[in-house]
């Protein structure tokens, strides 16, 4: 792992860009050390560096946590292939004509999560060798069937934290039931890329004992700050 900048923030946290071979990622860290580390992952060809993201991870890591994430294949600045773009392409036009998309997101996701575990648990052993980085590991993103995935394959990660947007491969829908580990759910209830009865499916197919469920109001992007607050205090019950 290569450190290629850092500045302190005015609440004292530290903000590194890192390269990891080919993986680009960031890591916030607290003044305290060492700190539990939580992976914050995001998908759908954002970089790491989109403001919500930023925001969710700059006031985790001010409550006391190590915060990291990496660019995905095809997200941020890392190249995107040609198929993965006439996907993408194909799957805007579906929505806009209304058409059916479970094929074209099964197609496409599917992969895009079978590629990324590895990228994530090589990401995760570096950043455990780091001495300001103590474990346990919890995973807080919009990406729900990334965090599925790692974690059943993960048994570093104690807790969760997903965000009930965005689509779930079937393959991700029949390993949520080998998830145990404490789970916080978040939905919003209008989210029009989400339909609703399915992310309560997905909730209710978690074989975790402890699992809990948000649904607020509002479209995909509204879900509101202060639940930002409430995960924080579910990962200070399962992670300090």
């Amino acid at each position: 792992m290569h450190f290629t900048s850092e500045q302190r923030l005015d609440d004292g946290v530290l903000e590194r860009e890192f390269t990891l071979g080919e993986i680009p990622g960031t890591l916030w860290t607290p003044g305290s050390a060492p700190a539990p580390l939580i992976l914050m992952a995001h998908n759908n060809g954002l970089p790491k560096a989109e403001p919500r993201l930023v925001a969710r991870a700059r006031y985790t890591a001010a409550r006391g946590y190590a915060v990291a994430t990496i660019d995905a294949a095809g997200c941020g600045d890392r190249p995107r292939s040609a198929a993965d773009e006439q996907a993408r392409a194909d799957l805007r036009r579906a929505v806009q004509a209304g058409e059916p998309v479970d094929e074209i997101f099964e197609s496409f996701i599917g992969p895009l999560v079978e590629n990324a575990v590895p990228e994530w648990q090589t990401t995760l052993d570096a950043l455990l060798e780091l001495p300001e980085i103590g474990g346990p590991v919890g995973y807080s993103g919009g990406w729900t069937a990334l965090g599925i995935r790692l974690a059943v394959l993960e048994p570093r990660i104690a807790a969760a934290g997903f965000f009930a947007g965005g689509y779930v491969p079937r393959a991700q829908r029949e390993e949520a039931r080998q998830v145990t580990i404490p789970l916080l759910f978040l939905l919003q209830w209008d989210d029009e890329g989400n339909p609703r009865q399915r992310a309560l499916d997905l909730f209710d197919a978690f074989g975790s004992k402890e699992k809990t469920l948000h649904a607020n109001p509002g479209g995909h992007t509204g879900t509101p700050w202060f639940e930002l607050e409430d995960g924080c205090r579910f990962l200070d019950r399962h992670l300090k």
